[in-house]
């Protein structure tokens, strides 16, 4: 389904959520030059997809393989039902994994209006799936960068 894991991949859940907000903060910093709107929403995809691989190694224990949100979403949902309300902000999100990485004959335009609408379902997403494992960026951030 996906690239497989690497040996060094993290089990431990706090760290996906780490990244998934480096990605969050990556887009963010992003949006203010049009030419990197490819960027931004790529960002939104990678920060949604580690936020729920975190969140799905803290309720299963388990690592899931993949990049394919709406169906990490659903196995989500199946330890929460409050998951199935993103099923279909993560299939709009989907679009942008490989779409937005690589040159194509009919490149992919995206507008102001669409980027904001996608970094508002990524902030609402990642909020909600970090109260749920009740996260904090900030006193995790200040951990890490004292190691």
């Amino acid at each position: 389904m996906g690239r497989g894991y690497r040996d060094n991949d993290s089990r431990r859940y706090f760290d996906w959520l780490f990244h998934a907000n480096l990605d969050y903060l990556a887009a963010k910093n992003l949006l203010q030059d049009t030419r990197c709107f490819n960027s931004v929403a790529f960002h939104c995809q990678q920060c949604i997809e580690k936020a729920l691989k975190g969140y799905l190694l803290f309720k299963k224990h388990r690592l899931y393989d993949g990049h394919n949100l709406t169906w990490l979403c659903k196995q989500a949902s199946q330890c929460d039902e409050h998951f199935e309300q993103w099923v279909s902000k993560s299939s709009t999100l989907n679009r942008f994994y490989i779409e937005t990485r690589y040159p194509a004959d009919i490149p992919l335009d995206i507008e102001t209006d669409t980027i904001n609408s996608l970094l508002e379902s990524t902030t609402q997403m990642l909020e909600f799936i970090t109260e749920q494992i009740r996260f904090d960026f900030v006193s995790y951030h200040k951990r890490k960068s004292s190691k």
